[in-house]
């Protein structure tokens, strides 16, 4: 398995290099023959339905069909030498066209602009966001063994297609793993005399390898939408807010760790690079934290590491234990030597004192510590410093305090609850306002609150809502709109979001 995977990672054209083309096809024609023909399209439909994720099934399939075909004939006993080259390179040509039957990615237009290897390595480099929201719903026991049993092959491929689309981040191997299990468990459940028996015995069997799949691919969308870096600062951020009576170096390493096993393992072609890693993960947490959190105390007596670190995950932040201000860092902190801690520990401090989601959090404090480091480069940072702070902990604390505003109550209540005492809070504020609208702002504030209030908050996705500052003021401009319709006097204050962009 882990030859084909590391073989399916490099073939046709959004892979292949145009150096060492023959060895790539001794490669390509060597898994094929070892594969046969369908394992080898199972396992292209799942590459590429991973590496296109807003391709239609139609799209992937035929990508599939193209791939199969030119490798069986340029595979062939007596294929023209240069077969492979040609039709992966009229693979490229077709993609480019206006009516390509291929699904694309964004840039792929930019990439159509250069010609050969340039182009071929430009379309290498194209990503899809992650989906942060998968809409995969898996069907009945029935309406699985329906479907399959009217056409096995085609259950098989739009299983694949709709599973791995859905959970794209998840590393190959376990995707690849996942599915060739699940499509087992249906081959022999929809035979068996008694399918609902055999459907709950072989879930069970697959459970672990099923949530390791999942946990993975939302672990590992976060790490491909921040990077290295911000990674590590979000888990930083996020483990000082579940455990604020910790200390910086209870936690910190564990922020690094998982941050070098997302590094190692979300594009690695090792079968069990998660399976290895996140259990010694899970160890370290339990080390580090269990005396330093109730909550983290009783995830680490559950049976086994993946519970342990799903319990750990899905942790709530806890309520900040009263601690006094925490001040900026000085000019000392942010660019003397060894700054990087110093930067670790404001915000391990900010975070554990601050109970609004990590979102909020990295997306203002990103660009505060930004404008802190430019006084390094300046020609007296210490008097840069002193011209900056007041107005950055000004900005910081207004931003943090919209966090507080927008996610009030979110947290401590469930979702019909939350809603009520939302409804409750405006109509106080907006009494002559029509029922109407205030139905519509309780439900564009509880969206945006389901979305974006939670300890492990998509950061794309709530990135671009409060990027600018005309998500994150919706609520406080819908509010206004009221309130001047009713003819209140509205004093006007700049959103410190708007002045946070501008750095």
């Amino acid at each position: 398995m882990k030859r084909a995977l590391v073989l399916l990672l490099a073939v046709v054209f959004v892979h292949a290099l145009e150096r060492g083309r023959n060895y790539e096809k001794e490669k390509v024609c060597k898994e094929i023959n070892n594969l046969g023909k369908d394992d080898f399209a199972s396992l292209s439909m799942v590459l590429y339905s991973r590496k296109f994720p807003s391709g239609t099934f139609e799209q992937i399939s035929h990508l599939v069909k193209e791939v199969v075909s030119l490798t069986e004939a340029c595979c062939a006993e007596g294929a023209d030498p240069d077969c492979y080259d040609n039709r992966t390179s009229a693979l490229s040509s077709k993609s480019c066209e206006s009516d390509s039957p291929f699904p694309a990615h964004p840039g792929t237009a930019e990439c159509c602009t250069h010609e050969g290897l340039e182009r071929k390595l430009c379309m290498a480099t194209l990503k899809h966001q992650p989906q942060e929201f998968p809409t995969y719903v898996e069907p009945s026991n029935d309406e699985i063994c329906e479907a399959f049993r009217k056409d096995p092959k085609e259950f098989a491929n739009q299983f694949m297609y709709e599973y791995t689309t859905n959970y794209g981040q998840a590393p190959l191997p376990l995707l690849v793993s996942y599915t060739k299990s699940y499509l087992s468990m249906v081959g022999s459940c929809c035979t068996s005399s008694s399918p609902t028996v055999c459907f709950l015995k072989e879930r069970l069997q697959i459970k672990h390898l099923s949530l390791l799949t999942t946990m993975s691919n939302r672990i590992c969308s976060q790490y491909a939408a921040y990077g290295k870096e911000k990674s590590r600062v979000s888990h930083l951020i996020k483990l000082a807010q579940k455990a604020p009576t910790a200390d910086l170096e209870n936690v910190l390493p564990l922020a690094e760790d998982v941050t070098a096993i997302l590094s190692k393992c979300c594009e690695s072609t090792s079968e069990d690079c998660m399976a290895k890693e996140l259990p010694e993960h899970t160890v370290k947490i339990c080390d580090n934290l269990s005396t330093k959190n109730d909550k983290f105390k009783d995830c680490c007596q559950e049976k086994t590491p993946m519970d342990i670190f799903m319990c750990a995950y899905f942790t709530p932040a806890a309520q900040s234990p009263g601690l006094p201000e925490v001040e900026l860092p000085t000019s000392k902190d942010v660019c003397g030597k060894g700054n990087t801690k110093a930067t670790d520990r404001y915000i391990f401090e900010l975070s554990r004192r601050t109970h609004v989601p990590e979102v909020f959090l990295s997306k203002i404090l990103d660009p505060t510590l930004k404008s802190l480091k430019e006084c390094c480069d300046s020609e007296d940072p210490t008097a840069c410093f002193h011209a900056k702070v007041p107005q950055l902990k000004k900005e910081l604390s207004s931003f943090i305090d919209k966090g507080h505003e927008l996610c009030a109550d979110y947290s401590e209540n469930t979702f019909t609850e939350y809603k009520k005492k939302l409804a409750e809070r405006l109509r106080a504020a907006l009494p002559d306002a029509p029922e109407s609208e205030l139905e519509e702002l309780v439900d564009k504030r509880s969206d945006f609150a389901s979305k974006c209030c939670s300890v492990n908050s998509p950061p794309l996705y709530c990135d671009s809502e409060i990027q600018g500052g005309d998500q994150l003021d919706a609520i406080s401009k819908c509010v206004l709109c009221l309130l001047l319709s009713e003819g209140h006097d509205v004093k006007l204050h700049p959103s410190p979001t708007l002045v946070a962009e501008s750095f």
